[in-house]
C-alpha cells in the first residue's frame, strides 16, 4: 500500500459507522457493528497482499490458481479496544496468527507505558496488521508500532475505525512507512484527547464499562 492514509468511503462502512456513533446504540449492537465494519475495512487493508499460484483440480480440470503467498498474516490487537476488531478480521482470515500489545497512559507524563507484549514468531516474514478502533493522539499507536518493529516486523499496516488529524500527523512523523486504513478522518481532538465528533470511548461502549 502506498497511500499513508486511506479513508474507506464504501456506503456500508459509512452507514454502519453512523449507527456506531449514535449514543443510543446498545453495547450488543455496537459490538456487532464493530465486527461487521472491521470485516469491510479488512478487505481494503489486505487488497495488496502478495499472491502466488498452486495447482488444484476443479471438478472440470487441473488449473493453476491464485493463493496467498508467504507466511500467515499476523494480526496484533492494541489492548483493550483492539480486541473488538479481532473477530472481524479473523472471520476473513482464520489462519492469521494473533498478538497483543498492552499500553496505558501515565497520567503524569501522558506517555504510553507498556504492560504486556506477546507477538507471533517470525514477524519479519509476515504482513502485520495492528488494530485499534481509535487513532486519537497517536502516542499509544506509535509506541505499539515501535514494539512491533523492535520484534522484527517490517511490513506493518494500521487499521482503525476513527482517526484524528493529530493522530495521523504523529503516525506519519514517527512511522511514515506504516499505511493507515480508517472509516473516517474526524475533525479534531478535545482537551482530554478524545476524538470529535467521534463516538466516545470505544472500549467502554464495546464492553459496557464506564
Amino acid at each position: 500500500m502506498s497511500e499513508h492514509l486511506t479513508v474507506v468511503d464504501h456506503p456500508l462502512v459509512q452507514h454502519k459507522l453512523t449507527l456506531m456513533r449514535d449514543k443510543g446504540t446498545s453495547t450488543a449492537g455496537f459490538r456487532r457493528l464493530l465486527r461487521e465494519i472491521t470485516q469491510l475495512l479488512a478487505y481494503e487493508i489486505t487488497r495488496e497482499m502478495p499472491l502466488t499460484t498452486t495447482t488444484i483440480d476443479t471438478p472440470m480440470e487441473e488449473m493453476e490458481a491464485p493463493i496467498l503467498a508467504g507466511k500467515k498474516l499476523a494480526l496484533v490487537s492494541i489492548l483493550r479496544a483492539g480486541n473488538g476488531m479481532l473477530d472481524g478480521v479473523l472471520e476473513l482470515i482464520p489462519s492469521a496468527r494473533v498478538g497483543f500489545v498492552g499500553l496505558y497512559r501515565d497520567e503524569e507524563t501522558l506517555q504510553p507505558v507498556q504492560y504486556y507484549f506477546k507477538a507471533p514468531e517470525g514477524l519479519k516474514d509476515r504482513t502485520v496488521i495492528a488494530v485499534d478502533p481509535m487513532l486519537a493522539t497517536g502516542n499509544s499507536s506509535a509506541a505499539a508500532i515501535d514494539l512491533l518493529k523492535e520484534a522484527g516486523a517490517n511490513d506493518i499496516r494500521f487499521l482503525c475505525l476513527l482517526a484524528s488529524p493529530e493522530g495521523v500527523a504523529l503516525m506519519k512523523e514517527k512511522h511514515p512507512d506504516v499505511p493507515i486504513v480508517t472509516a473516517s478522518l474526524d475533525r479534531q481532538l478535545n482537551e482530554k484527547g478524545y476524538i470529535l465528533p467521534g463516538l466516545g470511548d470505544a472500549g467502554d461502549r464495546m464492553f459496557g464499562t464506564k
